[in-house]
């Protein structure tokens, strides 16, 4: 099964490597016998469904995830193995898919309103008013 990560871009199931091991966690005997934990690897630099600007893009904005060119995801949240596979490649589009996303626009920087300042300091004169009236009465 491919995976669609966007309209331009589908990942071979050819490319995409698949590990299973026991889950560590709660779930009694169940755990010491079943492999439902899933870890997803797939090869970057010699995908062949890439453009050569996409893996520039993707290498740039994955470096600190890759291991030797390789994107590797897992996923344990689930009993079922067949739900983690589904979870995983469902993380493997996301990352790949944000990785290829257009950068947003620049926020320009602004001033804050002068009504935004005049709310804000009553906010901290009634803010110190109530802590005032919680202080001890002085001896006189």
């Amino acid at each position: 099964m491919d995976l669609e990560v966007s309209p331009a871009l589908t990942i071979p199931a050819s490319e995409l490597g698949w590990r299973f091991s026991r889950s560590s966690g709660p779930g009694g005997q169940h755990v010491n016998t079943s492999d439902s934990r899933v870890q997803l690897t797939w090869n970057l630099v010699d995908s062949a469904a890439l453009t050569d600007e996409q893996r520039l893009l993707l290498l740039e904005r994955l470096a600190r995830r890759l291991v030797d060119g390789a994107l590797t995801v897992s996923a344990s949240e689930q009993r079922s193995q067949l739900r983690n596979r589904e979870i995983a490649l469902d993380k493997l589009a996301s990352l790949v898919g944000d990785g290829l996303a257009p950068e947003a626009a620049r926020r320009r920087a602004t001033r804050p309103t002068r009504g935004s300042d005049r709310r804000r300091l009553a906010a901290k004169q009634e803010r110190s008013a109530t802590k005032r009236q919680r202080r001890r009465p002085l001896d006189e």
